[in-house]
Formats: structure tokens, C-alpha cells, sequence
């Protein structure tokens, strides 16, 4: 015969301080474990967002990012004719030459300033990107110093916004535009003229990529295959969905930190909830030896006091999900080892990331109810029957 559950939540009533004192020191190990699955679920969208199934990535072989990769003209004009790479109605390669490289803009948050990724290119590179449109002002002109931001790159740093200046290379450049490309990784980036920024950078042959359109994704692998193959070119070929999903890894330095807090917290909050229980043990003695007199087993006590503190590890979970909501969809930024410029990106705090969070308040509940459930388990009759 199992005791009702009603006779626990009767307890934890009973006792509102410590099971509020508990539940919160709970909720605050959740609270800080779903932050950090918040900001790399919100990472992993800006990622997932970004490029085009159809676009290859070109870059220099062993580069790992657009920023370290070296690519010549004559490179580009070697490869934009191969088999496998779509046309535009007038017939010429969608083949998308460009320049990435950084600047340092300042913002209230970092008066040291930040690095934004900085990215030159054509016309037919603004055509490849039909996700990406003007939302105030106009695109770039060519051959002049003028640039679009994203607008993260707006929103985060004044001196960036429309009609503003910035000075970087070899002068100033005009603010012309805030383009939005939905929830993708190019709201983070600055666009100009290819040839104006080569000019100011003296790179005019040694550029950093090449972004290409396949024509159906039948051909696209074949086309990877040769682009990789061919040792003239010396190119690594990569989906630029697959590139993007690379990036990632940007977040990883945060996640091992948050989850190593969240640990230690767990155990500190572990602890809190035995305490918590073997309180409640030491006061119910009495209590445990009536409910054996009326011919409750060993298993059942064992079981209502697990169950008890389990219910107080939801209650912590559900707290801390609570505490943890208000950050869904705020904006902020990531610096990325990889490519040493800012990423910005939006929290997500999901129902799977939620359920993860009362599932480790579960986790946190059962370990520190155990011990105390099976001490109340384990007390004799009389011994318990004194207490009264």
C-alpha cells in the first residue's frame, strides 16, 4: 500500500520556508544551466539560418574561414566556368568574388571595441543573396566608399547607423543602408565595393573566396568533387550551409563554463535538498512510525519521501524556467575564435531546452532524496514511535 501523495504536499506546505529556500536554490542551478542551452540553441539557429543549400564556398585549401583564406583572381577565373555552376539569364556565372576581413567598431557595452566581419563584393554577389534585402536607404554604389550594414551591426553600434561615418583603410566610408537578411549570421556583417575595399586593404589579387550557385543539388556534390580535386586550383570546396554549421564551434568555450558552474551549482543545490530532507525525517519520526503501525512497508515510506523531494526539484525546475523566459529573444553578441568577429544572435529558450531543465531539477531531487528516504525507510517501529 503506497502512501498518498496528498500527505506530501501537505508537508511541503507545512514547511513554506525551507521549501521555498530549497525550491530557489533549485531554480537558480536550472536558471543558469537553460541560460547557457538558451544562448547555444540561439547561436545554432543564427547558423542553421545562414547560407544558401544551393551556394558552395570556396576557399584556399587548409583554410578554415573566410578571414584566413587566400584566393587569387586568376583562381576565380579558372573556376567559375566549371560544369555544374548555374547562369543568370544573361548568361554569365553565378561565381561571387569576395574580400572578408575586419574592423574594429566601438559600442557603449565594449568601449574597447569589437570586430565585425567586413565583406566586399559585386553585383552578382548581392544577387546571389536574394534573402538579404535594404530595409532604410539603398545598396552601395561601386567604386565608391560607401557600406550596409546588418542591422545588429546598426542596433549594437551607433557610429554604424544610417548616414553615419566610419573610418577604416584608406578614409572614410558612408553608411548607406541597414540590410536585414531574416534571423541569419549576415545581419553581423558589414557589405562594400570588392574592388573599392582590395583598393584600400592593397589586395587587389589576393582575395579570400569565392561563393558559387549550383544548378540542382545533383550536380552540386559532383561539382565539390571537382573543385576539390583539381589540384590547379588548390581549393577547398564546402556547402555553405556546412560552412556556416562550422561556426558553432564559437560557442563551445561558453557552454563548457556554463555547464562546469552548473554542476558545481547542482551539487551545492543537491546538498541543499538532502538537508532540507533529513529535516523533514528527523521531525516526522513519529509521523514514519505510525504510518508503519498501520501497516505501511519499508518501500512505501521510502518511496513517499523520494517522491516528496522530487516534487520539490519540480518545483525548483518550474521556477527556474520561469526565471530563465524574459531572456527569449534577447539580442546579444558572441566573439568567435574561429573568425575573430562578433556574432549576433538571439537567446532561445525552447520546450525541449525547458524539459532538459526539469528533467536536471528531477536529477538534482533524486540525489539528494535518497539517502534521506532511505533513513526514514530504515527506522525501527518503537524507535520511531518515541518521538511522539
Amino acid at each position: 500500500m503506497a502512501v498518498p501523495f496528498s500527505y506530501n504536499l501537505r508537508n511541503l506546505r507545512e514547511r513554506k520556508t525551507n521549501t521555498i529556500m530549497t525550491a530557489l536554490g533549485l531554480a537558480l542551478t536550472v536558471a543558469v544551466l537553460l541560460s547557457v542551452l538558451a544562448l547555444v540553441e540561439g547561436l545554432r539557429a543564427t547558423f542553421r539560418a545562414s547560407g544558401d543549400p544551393a551556394h558552395i564556398l570556396v576557399l584556399r585549401k587548409g583554410a578554415a574561414t573566410e578571414l584566413i583564406s587566400n584566393l587569387d583572381r586568376s583562381t576565380y577565373n579558372d573556376l567559375k566556368f566549371k560544369a555544374g555552376i548555374a547562369r543568370d539569364d544573361s548568361g554569365m556565372p553565378e561565381a561571387s568574388l569576395e574580400l572578408v576581413t575586419i574592423v574594429n567598431l566601438e559600442s557603449p557595452e565594449h568601449p574597447e571595441g569589437m570586430n565585425v566581419n567586413l565583406r566586399g563584393l559585386g553585383p552578382m554577389g548581392l544577387r546571389m543573396r536574394s534573402g538579404v534585402t535594404v530595409e532604410r536607404g539603398r545598396w552601395f554604389r561601386q567604386g565608391y566608399r560607401e557600406i550596409v550594414v546588418g542591422r545588429s551591426v546598426a542596433a549594437r553600434y551607433p557610429q554604424v547607423g544610417l548616414g553615419g561615418k566610419v573610418h577604416f583603410g584608406r578614409g572614410d566610408w558612408q553608411v548607406v543602408g541597414v540590410m536585414s537578411a531574416g534571423q541569419s549570421a549576415t545581419n553581423s556583417e558589414i557589405f562594400c565595393d570588392l574592388n573599392q575595399l582590395a583598393a584600400d586593404w592593397n589586395r587587389e589579387e589576393l582575395l579570400s573566396s569565392v561563393l558559387i550557385r549550383s544548378t540542382d543539388p545533383l550536380t552540386k556534390s559532383a561539382l565539390i568533387h571537382d573543385l576539390n580535386d583539381d589540384q590547379r586550383l588548390n581549393v577547398d570546396a564546402v556547402e555553405e550551409t556546412e560552412y556556416y554549421e562550422r561556426q558553432t564551434t564559437s560557442s563551445a568555450p561558453v557552454r563548457f563554463v556554463g555547464m562546469f558552474v552548473a554542476l558545481i551549482m547542482s551539487v551545492g543545490s543537491s546538498f541543499a535538498a538532502m538537508n532540507t530532507m533529513y529535516a523533514a525525517v528527523s521531525r516526522r519520526s513519529g509521523e514514519i512510525g505510525t504510518l508503519r503501525v498501520l501497516g505501511f512497508s519499508r518501500s512505501a515510506i521510502l518511496v513517499s519521501f523520494l517522491a516528496e523531494s522530487l516534487a520539490l526539484a519540480v518545483m525548483g525546475g518550474l521556477i527556474g524556467c520561469i526565471l530563465v523566459l524574459p531572456l527569449n529573444n534577447v539580442t546579444s553578441g558572441i566573439g568567435s575564435f574561429t573568425t575573430f568577429s562578433e556574432t549576433t544572435f538571439q537567446f532561445r529558450v525552447t520546450p525541449a531546452i525547458m524539459g532538459v531543465g526539469i528533467l536536471f531539477a528531477l536529477l538534482m531531487g533524486a540525489l539528494g532524496g535518497i539517502l534521506p528516504a532511505g533513513n526514514a525507510a530504515r527506522r525501527q517501529i518503537l524507535e520511531a514511535l518515541r518521538a511522539i
